[in-house]
């Protein structure tokens, strides 16, 4: 095994089959970063979602997907241009993967891909143990989905974060008051009926606890985007908290508890989530 990948994988405790997986997970999405960061996609675009929290701000969930954003909307970007970088990437470190372009909603301005492996083989890569890799089917696949919004609201910053392993890179990636105003974004504005994302909550959480601090005009601007705020006037905090404790008002937290569990590795983390949790902490947003 490659000096660097067993240095990423000892970082990791894996006392069971799915905390293995997501190790593996975590290290080929770094490995396909690495990939983009050679292939000079970071002059384009930048990073932002859960991902990009838990890889370069220490957030103590995992994360399954890799969400970037443009620098400036481009119609004619594809994702297709880095498919044989990622793959040479991660072959490089001994990992075999497929890159398979989603077709696009016209109608969407959001760019996918899917980087797939058979979970068993590279299992074996890592050296998991035969008591691990006979808990996995020899056909089961591990999936990374990239998401490439080419359309994207206004009013962000960016910086450049280095990142050590398997190699120091770098990679850019929303100022963490973007970030939080992406997550707020989604929280508030998700078209998912009944459905609720208990990672967004639990992310909320995690913001609210270290970086407070959301960027308001973003926010403002991600919702006149997607139809979520039509007002004439500017949002102002007082707006944001009338609305975040209307969603709160109507949140089912078992539900959210349930979804956000098989992310989390400190169960005991989520025991406090009530409705009054939620409402207490939220006054301790900041906005700039």
């Amino acid at each position: 095994m490659n000096a660097a990948i067993q240095q990423m994988i000892e970082r990791y405790a894996c006392p069971t089959r799915d905390d293995y997986v997501s190790a593996l997970r975590e290290i080929l999405q770094q490995i396909a970063l690495l990939g983009l960061w050679r292939a000079k996609f970071f002059e384009h675009a930048a990073f932002y979602g859960g991902t990009a929290l838990r890889v370069l701000y220490g957030l103590d969930r995992y994360s399954e997907d890799l969400d970037f954003s443009l620098l400036k909307p481009t119609k004619a970007f594809t994702l297709g241009a880095y498919g044989d970088a990622l793959r040479r990437e991660l072959s490089s470190f001994g990992f075999e993967v497929s890159f398979e372009i989603r077709k696009k909603n016209p109608a969407s301005a959001i760019e996918s891909a899917f980087l797939k492996a058979n979970t068993l083989q590279q299992m074996i890569v890592v050296k998991a143990g035969s008591d691990l890799t006979r808990q996995m089917h020899a056909n089961e696949v591990l999936k990374i989905k990239l998401e490439v919004d080419t359309d994207p609201p206004g009013g962000f910053e960016t910086e450049s974060r280095v990142v050590l392993l398997p190699m120091p890179f770098a990679v850019r990636v929303y100022s963490l008051p973007d970030l939080f105003a992406g997550k707020m974004h989604a929280l508030l504005c998700r078209k998912w009926k009944t459905r609720v994302k208990g990672r967004d909550w639990y992310d909320l959480v995690w913001y609210l606890g270290r970086h407070p601090q959301l960027r308001l005009s973003h926010l403002e601007s991600r919702m006149r985007c997607s139809g979520d705020w039509t007002e004439s006037a500017s949002m102002s905090r007082g707006r944001l908290l009338e609305r975040l404790r209307a969603a709160i008002s109507q949140l089912n937290v078992t539900q959210v508890r349930q979804e956000a569990d098989r992310f989390v590795r400190e169960k005991s983390s989520l025991e406090l989530w009530s409705r009054e949790f939620f409402l207490e902490i939220v006054d301790r947003i900041e906005t700039v």
